[in-house]
């Protein structure tokens, strides 16, 4: 497993992160992680993991975009030293221009997520042992579909900042398509976006892999 004794893993993002977790900083005692997939992650390697005291910290805010994450890029990461930062980010600059394609200035269009990703990828890796990027996904098979496409262009966009950055990717489109093949999206997410527990299963398991996650632990 590649995060190691005693490190802290900061994962950023959106609602899909946030999932009603402790302001401002998730991390303690009474369940401050919220309901989502970092509450898996944190409870998976505590359980899988004992030995290695991980700490797990939930940045994650409801309805931002990347240019939400650059504004409190600061505070939010930077001063919490994390030694594993995970980012998941650009389900609301792809959203925005369809539920509200006439207010044009809350689009964040592909060119500006990608220079903003990029930049605060490239500043923020040279103090990090770890870092995991996770693409944004639509829960929708029908790759025709006018969000579906834009969508991967995103996902697209963070698979390559990945690869110039030293960066472990996790393509969370990809990850729910064997779910897809079995059950209608509907049953995993209302609205495609925010998804059931056991979408939040699908991205947690994702992470997971993407970090060298074994269910037995650490070799004996």
């Amino acid at each position: 497993m590649l995060i190691g004794k005693g490190e802290k893993l900061v994962m950023i993002g959106d609602s899909v992160t946030d999932c009603g977790r402790t302001q401002p900083v998730a991390e303690g005692l009474f369940d401050p992680l919220g309901r989502g997939y970092v509450t898996f992650v944190d409870a998976l390697l505590s359980a899988c993991y004992p030995e290695l005291g991980i700490r797990v910290v939930n940045m994650g805010n409801s309805g931002n975009t990347v240019r939400d994450l650059q504004a409190r890029w600061t505070r939010d990461v930077l001063d919490l030293k994390p030694d594993w930062l995970s980012i998941c980010i650009g389900v609301n600059d792809v959203w925005r221009q369809f539920d509200i394609p006439r207010q044009t200035e809350k689009h964040v269009m592909l060119e500006e997520y990608a220079a903003t990703l990029g930049q605060l990828v490239s500043t923020t890796r040279p103090q990090l042992k770890g870092l995991v990027l996770m693409t944004p996904y639509y829960i929708e098979p029908n790759r025709d579909d006018a969000m579906r496409m834009r969508m991967d262009e995103y996902g697209a966009a963070v698979r390559q900042i990945a690869a110039a950055h030293d960066a472990h990717f996790v393509d969370l489109q990809a990850a729910f398509a064997p779910l897809l093949e079995h059950v209608h999206s509907a049953a995993i997410s209302w609205d495609r976006i925010h998804p059931n527990q056991t979408g939040h299963m699908v991205i947690a398991r994702a992470f997971l892999k993407a970090i060298g996650f074994s269910w037995t632990g650490a070799p004996a």
